[in-house]
């Protein structure tokens, strides 16, 4: 111990010798140092023996002893460091923690700051997988089955079901694919099962929705056969499915019972949806006896709206009455599961329950639930019907027992209903009197039954064509439930008949806005569009119900009656001189009855052709037929003093003035019988011309054809409806013959009578044989 020395210690600075420099320390030449540079790019740290000088002064602790011995050194910080004495000179070691922390000595020196290392550019490229090898492509291939999969599902929601079968089928060849390479490389203990049963499955289902029916069973064969699928026996159903579409129910209730055998007890919903199959199978079959006992279970194990109905039916068929009542018991305490109503009623004093009420109460829970119930009372009502007239006695008996039954379970408000069937029973059976009577007790109940009684009231007098009954309950109706599409329907129809065309739409629109699907007030609309010559409205209201009813024969007419109608309008309006348009024009309002507007276009035609009086002729038919007769009087006298002779105006003013009691009918007649008599002659000397030479019978020829011209229709007015070649016609009092009028420019085909006196003929003209006589009936047209 004497040879140790040891360090003074009273009274020393704790922090002496700090700020000391050493030049051991000094890191401005480790870049230059090159055992350091080496000794940093090994992996651990380490580097060649290097080679350094202890400073002789410094505060720290002096080191001695043997070579190789590692005793502690004071650094510049006043840390211990580490080192090692080689050949009797102590090397510090480097401090490869601080470096390895990502810090170095040279960012104190000038160096620029980048913890990040973004100085030193990119980092180098990944290395890429290499996608030859046999796992990677198994992999690949996994992967595109998979989307072809899911391609398939997506394209089948979209109802594009061809496209779905086509990636179905293309799942199935990758597959294949994907199997076989497997066996390639040994894996094939690593099959895919769950794949393989999605690709398979997924083409079986579309190959069913496409309706290939056998390429479905054989695909789900290949699924039920092998063993190795799970659970694959359940596709057994979709199979019995299959075979239910073609109508092989012995196999399809084979199937159904296979499928059953393989469910477990614990999966009750769907054996018990099974089971309900079964039982439907056998009502096609007509095995009702059979359908019955898989009904009774279902009903004992869970009952259910449509197991009740249907269970109903199966009585019904075999004439069971007193189960025929059971089963509908049953069915009006079938538990819908669903809540009351009152939750839906918001409280007025919690503002924030009145939000979420407000948000729920049309939620997709709450829109099922309403369907659940709508679905309840169609079962109850249809069932009510079918079985009313079976049950009892008389129908009526049978109504009453059902409104009975359903006046005492949870749909009490049905009782109304049932009792107006009962009503509309009765009007089936032509019973009109007893339809009113139980209508009209409804007088006094609740807004929407009174006004559905009233609505039924409406329309029963209406067709009785008492209007103002039928229009009086129709106002009741509308006052009890304004919104009554039917209400507003009927109401406008009674208006319709009085012929306010206009306020008639008005109650038709109305009620389609309450109901836009309400087609007898968009058809009634379209009628009086065409009534008010509105004819695109009303080609656009029976276009939009034919797009509702494909099928109807009476709106396709009504389609093909308007666009002729249309044509010929929008004809007469940028071409109204067209004689053809005219025609028919004018035939087609006489025959929808619409004579007042085919007055303008005769008249439109007659100053067209001032010497055609056939124009004229039908204008004044047009004012008879709207029984306007003194206009029409007027006008026939008019086309007298015009044409004094034609046959056809006159025997129309003969009649005119014997139903007025005019006084000018004897002179009428007078006339007629002269224009007559003076044809028969005429006609005579036309015979007699063509008989007495060639040159006569040519010119004859011609002048018959020339004095038709004036009066019979061109070939274009052969297009004219029947109703226009009849005017005026046989058939009607008011109306004349067919007889051709005689053209008052005669001339005679014979040429000057040199060979016959003269005086003979002006005496036959002047002398008038019908002076004397009294007009008889056989005078006047028939």
């Amino acid at each position: 111990m004497e040879h140790v020395h040891l360090t003074a210690l009273e009274e020393e600075d704790l922090y002496s010798g700090y700020n000391d420099y050493n030049p051991t320390y000094d890191t401005e030449e480790l870049e230059n140092d090159v055992a350091f540079q080496q000794a940093l790019r090994t992996s651990h740290g380490r580097r060649p023996p290097m080679t350094a000088k202890i400073p002789s002064t410094g505060a720290g602790v002096r080191s001695f002893g043997n070579m190789g011995a590692r005793v502690p050194l004071a650094s510049s910080m006043g840390r211990p460091a580490t080192g090692v004495i080689q050949d009797g000179i102590t090397v510090a070691r480097p401090m490869t923690a601080v470096r390895a922390a990502g810090y170095s000595s040279a960012a104190y020196r000038g160096s620029t700051f980048d913890p990040l290392g973004q100085s030193r550019g990119p980092a180098p490229p990944l290395e890429t997988k290499n996608e030859d090898t046999p796992e990677e492509k198994v992999k690949n291939l996994e992967k595109i089955v998979n989307e072809l999969i899911e391609e398939s599902c997506i394209a089948n929601r979209c109802g594009d079901l061809q496209l779905a079968l086509e990636k179905a089928k293309e799942a199935g060849r990758k597959e294949r694919i994907l199997v076989r390479q497997r066996e390639q490389t040994a894996s094939s203990d690593h099959i895919n099962l769950d794949l393989t049963y999605s690709v398979l499955f997924n083409l079986a289902s579309q190959y069913a929705v496409n309706d290939m029916y056998a390429e479905a069973l054989n695909t789900y064969q290949v699924i039920v056969k092998n063993k190795m699928f799970n659970n694959a026996g359940r596709l057994k159903v979709n199979m019995a499915n299959i075979y239910f579409k073609q109508r092989n129910y012995p196999k399809a209730i084979k199937f159904y019972r296979m499928a059953l055998d393989q469910i477990s007890s614990s999966h009750k919903e769907m054996r018990i949806k099974i089971m309900q199959n079964i039982g439907v199978v056998f009502v096609k079959m007509g095995q009702y006896s059979d359908a019955i006992t898989s009904f009774e279970h279902i009903m004992s194990e869970s009952p259910n709206l449509k197991t009740s109905f249907n269970l109903i039916l199966c009585y019904f068929a075999i004439g069971d009455r007193e189960k025929m009542k059971k089963a509908f018991q049953k069915l009006i305490v079938v538990p819908l599961g669903i809540d009351e109503d009152d939750k839906y009623i918001p409280p007025n004093d919690d503002p924030h329950m009145n939000l979420v009420i407000e948000a729920i109460k049309n939620d997709p829970l709450r829109q099922m639930e309403r369907e659940r119930k709508a679905m309840a009372e169609r079962f109850i009502m249809t069932a009510a019907k079918l079985i009313a007239p079976a049950i009892e006695a008389s129908f009526a008996s049978g109504y009453d027992w059902c409104v009975e039954m359903v006046k005492a379970s949870q749909y009490v408000e049905l009782a109304n209903d049932l009792e107006i069937n009962k009503a509309i029973t009765y009007l089936r059976q032509r019973d009109f009197n007893q339809a009113v009577e139980t209508l009209k007790m409804f007088e006094k109940k609740d807004s929407r039954v009174k006004s559905a009684a009233a609505t039924n009231l409406s329309f029963l007098y209406f067709l009785e064509n008492d209007f103002g009954l039928a229009d009086r309950y129709a106002d009741l109706a509308m006052s009890a439930d304004r919104y009554n599409p039917a209400a507003l329907t009927n109401k406008g129809n009674c208006v319709f008949v009085r012929g306010d065309y206009e306020k008639a739409a008005e109650f038709y629109k109305e009620a389609l806005r309450n109901d836009s699907s309400f087609t007898e007030a968009l058809y009634n609309l379209g009628l009086t569009y065409k009534k008010l010559n509105r004819l695109e409205e009303a080609l656009d209201c029976f276009l939009k119900l034919h797009a509702i009813m494909r099928n109807s024969a009476q709106v396709m007419y009504q389609i093909a009656n308007l666009y002729p109608l249309q044509t010929f309008e929008a004809s007469f309006r940028y071409f109204p001189s067209n004689i053809e348009g005219i025609e028919w024009l004018g035939a087609y309002y006489i025959d929808t009855q619409f004579c007042e507007k085919a007055i303008q276009y005769f008249e439109r035609a007659a100053l067209i052709q001032p010497t055609q009086v056939k124009w004229q002729l039908m204008v004044a038919s047009c004012y008879r037929r709207s029984g306007n007769y003194q206009k029409a009087l007027e006008t026939y006298k008019d086309i007298h003093q015009k044409f004094p002779e034609n046959a056809e105006c006159l025997r129309f003013l003969v009649r005119l003035c014997t139903d007025m009691g005019l006084k000018e009918v004897q002179e009428y007649a007078t006339r007629l019988k002269k224009v007559e008599k003076m044809k028969e002659l005429r006609e005579q000397r036309v015979r007699s011309g063509r008989d007495s030479s060639a040159r006569g019978r040519r010119e004859g020829s011609a002048s018959s054809e020339n004095g038709q011209s004036s009066y019979v229709t061109s070939a274009k007015g052969e297009r004219m409806s029947a109703k226009l070649k009849s005017l005026p016609g046989v058939n009607d009092p008011y109306e004349a013959s067919n007889n051709k009028d005689i053209d008052a420019s005669y001339v005679d085909p014979l040429g000057p009578q040199i060979e016959r006196p003269r005086t003979a003929a002006r005496r036959r003209v002047e002398e008038d044989e019908f002076a004397d006589e009294e007009l008889g009936d056989d005078l006047l047209p028939e």
